[in-house]
C-alpha cells in the first residue's frame, strides 16, 4: 500500500531499523527518510533531535526539494528554518524562467556544480566554499564558474562569486575577482562579457560594456570601446519604460580619431509616449559629427551605407472614424563619396494631416476623406530649389458590392491640391500660385472560382480568381508643379490596380486604361495552407499617357499591352518552395525586371537559398541616372559534422563582375555552448571595400563573450536557424 503524506508542518521518518525516545529524538538506520512538507532528505543513517529540530544525516546524503537536489557523504540540517550545510556536494538547482512573452512556454534554467561545503542559510539562499556553478551537465560540465566563495539568493534570483574565473574546457579564460550574474535569465548589474573583433577600418575593436539595472523599468549601458587603428569610444545607451512612455537613447564619442585627427560623435533618441487613450507621440533624432561616421566605425552593410538619418516628431489622435496628426521632419545627410553630394529629403516643417473614413452611409456607401497642409524647406544656402506650401484635399465616394463569389466596387473622387510657391532664382518658371483639381474614377471588380483537384498526389482546392480595374484620370498639366515628394512606383501587382502611379502627390498620373489579372492557387484541402500561387496581369491602355515625371521615356501609348507581370510562388514539397517575379515589357520585347528565388529546407539548420535579380533600365534619381542590376545570390545553414555547422552568403554582380558581399561562418553546438566564427566582406562601391571578423564564445544562459554575428547571419541567410536555445542575449543583450 502506498504510504499516506504527512500532514502539513509535521515529520515523517522511515527506515529499516529506527530507535529512540518519543519527544526527544531518534536513530533511523538503513534506507533513511525525513520528511516534512516538500522536502525530503534520505541517507544511510539519519539521527534527528526532535527538541531542536535538527537531522544529521551519513552516507550517500540526498536532500531534495521540488527539483533541487543535494547529494554529499554527511549533512547537518534544521529542518524548520532550513540552515545547515552538506559536506562536499554536488548539487542542482533549477528554475522556471518567466515566459519572455504572453503564451510562451516557462523555460527551466538550472545550475549545478560542486564545492567542499554547501551551507543552507535559510529558505532559497546558498552559500559554498570553493564551489563550481554551471548550466551544463554536472558530470562533466565544458564550462563552469569557479569561485573561492559562491553566493546563489534564489530569492533575487542572483548569484555572486568572489575569487572567481571561467573555466571553459579545463581552461581559465575570464578572470572575475567578484561578480554578479543572474541565475533566471533576468537583468543584473555588473561588468558584461567583453567584445572583439577585427576589421580593415577599425583593427582589432575591443569593447568591455558595463550594464547598470537602475530600476525594473530603467537601464543603462557604458561601452568603451578600443580600436587599434583609430583609439578610443565611449558609448552608451539607456533604456527607459513607462506605464505611457518608452524610449531609448544613445550616444558615441571618440575625443580624436587617429586615422582623421577629428573628434567623432553619434547621438540618438528614440521616444514614444501617450498622452490619452487616442493621442500620442513619438520623437526619433538622429546625428553623426560627420559624413564618413558609419562607413569608417560600422562592420555592418546596413549600417555603412546609411545616407539619411532622420530627425522626426510627430503627434497622432485617433478618434475613431477620423485620424489627425502633425509632423517636423527633416533629415540629416550623408555624403561620405567626396566625389558624389547626396542631396538632403526636403524637410517638411510642419505636416499636418486629417483623415476620415465612414462606412455606415445610406445605401452602403464609403465615403473616406484624405488632407493634408504641409511647408517644404530645405538648406539650399544658394536658394536652387523651389519650396512650398502644399494643401491637398481628395475625397472619395465609393459603393463596394460582393457575393460570395465575386466583388464590384465604383468609385468617384476628386484630388484638389493647391501650392504657395517660392520660386528659387533658377525656376523657369514665374508661377507661384497653383490650384489643380483632378477627379478620379475607377471600377474594380473580380470572381473567385473553386474547384477539387489532386497535387502531388494530395487533394487540393483550386481557385481561379480573374479581376478587372478600370481607371480614369484626365490629362492635366501639372509641369510647373515642383516635385517635393515624388518618384515613379516599381511596376509590380499592387501598384497596377493603384490610382496613381506616382508616389506622393506633386503628380497624379492621367489614365484610362483597363487592367486585368488572372490568380489561380492550390490549397490543401486538409490544412488550408497554400501549396502554389500563380499570378499573371497586364494593363491595357485606351490613351496615350500625357503625365511624365522626369522625361517621356516613362509614358505608355495607347493600343499597347505594355507590361506583362507574371509570378509564381509556392511550396513545391516538403523541402522545396519558390517564388518569382517577372516583368515583360511588349513593346520593346525586353525583361524589365525578374526574381527568382528558390529555397531547400531539409529539417532545422538545413537550409539552400538560390536567387536571381535582374532590373536592367533601373533609374535611381531625377537626373535619370541609370543603374542596371543584374546578381545572383547564394546562402545557406548546413550540418558539417558533430555538432559543426557551416553557414555563408555569396551576392556576386554579374553586371559588374565583382562579388559585393560575402560571408563566410562556422558553428559548433556544444550542448551548454556555442562557439561561432564569421568572416564578413562587404564593398559599398568597388573601391570601398570592408573586412571584418566575428568570433564567439556563448555560455548557454550566462553570456556570449566576443562579437556576435548572429544578427548579422539571420538578416542575411534566409531561414537560418539558431542552433542552441539560449537567455544569454536576453540577459546581457543583443548586437
Amino acid at each position: 500500500m502506498p504510504t499516506p503524506s504527512p500532514p502539513a508542518g509535521s515529520t515523517a521518518v522511515t527506515a529499516q531499523r529506527i530507535h529512540g525516545t518519543r519527544g526527544i529524538g531518534l536513530v533511523a538506520e538503513g534506507d533513511a527518510e525525513l520528511q516534512r512538507d516538500d522536502m525530503l532528505l534520505t541517507a544511510d543513517k539519519v539521527t534527528y533531535h526532535e527538541l531542536t529540530d535538527e537531522a544529521e544525516a551519513e552516507g550517500k546524503v540526498v536532500l531534495e526539494r521540488g527539483s533541487n537536489v543535494i547529494r554529499g557523504p554527511r549533512a547537518r540540517l534544521v529542518v524548520g528554518d532550513r540552515v545547515g550545510e552538506v559536506e562536499s556536494p554536488q548539487y542542482a538547482l533549477s528554475r522556471a524562467e518567466p515566459a519572455a512573452l504572453a503564451g510562451d512556454a516557462p523555460r527551466t534554467v538550472s545550475g549545478s556544480g560542486e564545492a567542499d561545503v554547501l551551507r543552507l542559510e535559510g529558505e532559497n539562499q546558498y552559500r559554498l566554499d570553493n564551489a563550481t556553478w554551471t548550466t551544463c551537465s554536472a558530470s562533466d560540465p565544458d564550462w563552469y564558474i569557479k569561485a573561492r566563495e559562491l553566493e546563489l539568493d534564489y530569492d533575487r534570483e542572483i548569484g555572486t562569486a568572489r575569487g572567481g574565473s571561467i573555466v571553459f574546457m579545463d581552461t581559465p579564460i575570464f578572470w572575475m575577482p567578484w561578480a554578479e550574474f543572474p541565475l533566471n535569465g533576468q537583468r543584473q548589474s555588473g561588468f558584461l562579457p567583453p567584445t572583439f573583433g577585427s576589421s580593415n577600418k577599425t583593427g582589432v575593436d575591443f569593447t568591455q560594456p558595463y550594464y547598470w539595472n537602475i530600476a525594473p523599468n530603467y537601464d543603462a549601458t557604458i561601452a568603451p570601446r578600443f580600436m587599434s587603428r583609430r583609439g578610443v569610444q565611449i558609448g552608451g545607451e539607456v533604456r527607459y519604460l513607462g506605464e505611457d512612455y518608452r524610449g531609448t537613447t544613445r550616444v558615441e564619442w571618440m575625443p580624436e580619431d587617429r586615422v582623421t585627427g577629428e573628434d567623432r560623435r553619434l547621438g540618438s533618441i528614440q521616444h514614444q509616449h501617450r498622452f490619452a487613450p487616442n493621442f500620442y507621440g513619438t520623437l526619433d533624432l538622429n546625428a553623426v559629427s560627420d559624413d564618413s561616421y558609419f562607413e569608417d566605425l560600422s562592420s555592418s552593410i546596413g549600417v555603412a551605407s546609411r545616407t539619411n538619418l532622420l530627425r522626426e516628431g510627430r503627434l497622432v489622435y485617433a478618434g475613431g472614424w477620423w485620424t489627425a496628426s502633425a509632423r517636423a521632419q527633416r533629415y540629416q545627410t550623408l555624403s561620405p563619396d567626396e566625389g558624389v553630394t547626396n542631396t538632403e529629403p526636403y524637410r517638411r516643417l510642419p505636416q499636418l494631416t486629417l483623415d476620415a473614413a465612414r462606412a455606415d452611409l445610406p445605401g452602403g456607401m464609403l465615403a473616406e476623406l484624405e488632407t493634408e497642409f504641409v511647408r517644404f524647406e530645405h538648406k539650399d544656402a544658394d536658394k536652387n530649389r523651389d519650396e512650398a506650401n502644399r494643401f491637398v484635399a481628395y475625397p472619395q465616394l465609393s459603393l463596394p458590392m460582393q457575393g460570395a463569389a465575386w466583388f464590384l466596387t465604383p468609385k468617384a473622387g476628386l484630388h484638389y491640391s493647391r501650392y504657395e510657391v517660392d520660386r528659387s532664382p533658377v525656376s523657369r518658371f514665374d508661377t507661384t500660385s497653383i490650384t489643380r483639381s483632378i477627379p478620379v474614377l475607377s471600377l474594380d471588380s473580380g470572381l473567385f472560382f473553386e474547384r477539387e483537384t489532386k497535387l502531388f498526389g494530395g487533394d487540393y482546392v483550386q481557385t481561379l480568381e480573374p479581376r478587372l480595374f478600370y481607371l480614369r484620370v484626365p490629362d492635366k498639366e501639372q509641369e510647373d508643379i515642383p516635385i517635393f515628394d515624388t518618384n515613379r512606383f516599381d511596376v509590380g501587382f499592387a501598384q497596377i490596380f493603384a490610382e496613381n502611379r506616382f508616389s506622393g502627390k506633386d503628380r497624379i498620373g492621367d489614365a484610362n486604361d483597363l487592367t486585368a489579372a488572372l490568380t489561380t492557387r492550390f490549397i490543401d484541402a486538409e490544412t488550408g495552407a497554400e501549396r502554389l500561387r500563380a499570378l499573371i496581369g497586364q494593363r491595357y491602355y485606351f490613351s496615350d499617357q500625357q503625365i511624365s515625371l522626369y522625361n517621356e521615356s516613362e509614358l505608355r501609348r495607347a493600343g499597347r499591352g505594355n507590361e506583362i507581370l507574371a509570378g509564381l510562388g509556392g511550396q513545391i514539397n516538403k523541402r522545396v518552395s519558390i517564388d518569382s517575379y517577372m516583368q515583360y515589357n511588349t513593346e520593346t520585347s525586353r525583361t524589365e525586371r525578374l526574381n527568382a528565388n528558390i529555397r531547400y529546407r531539409d529539417g532545422f539548420a538545413r537550409v539552400l537559398n538560390l536567387s536571381y535579380r535582374y532590373a536592367p533600365n533601373l533609374v535611381i534619381d531625377r537626373e535619370d541616372d541609370i543603374v542596371g542590376l543584374e546578381d545572383i545570390d547564394v546562402s545557406g545553414q548546413w550540418p558539417l559534422a558533430r555538432g559543426w555547422y557551416g553557414v555563408g552568403r555569396v551576392t556576386h554582380s554579374l553586371k559588374d563582375n565583382r562579388v559585393t558581399e560575402a560571408i563566410a561562418g562556422l558553428e559548433y553546438d556544444g550542448g551548454c555552448w556555442v562557439f561561432r566564427t564569421a568572416m564578413h566582406r562587404f564593398a559599398i562601391d568597388e573601391d570601398d571595400v570592408t573586412n571584418a571578423i566575428f568570433v564567439q564564445l556563448e555560455l548557454n544562459d550566462l553570456a556570449g563573450i566576443g562579437s556576435n554575428p548572429v544578427n548579422l547571419i539571420r538578416r542575411s541567410v534566409p531561414g537560418y536557424g539558431k542552433i542552441n536555445d539560449s537567455s544569454a542575449d536576453r540577459v546581457f543583450g543583443t548586437e
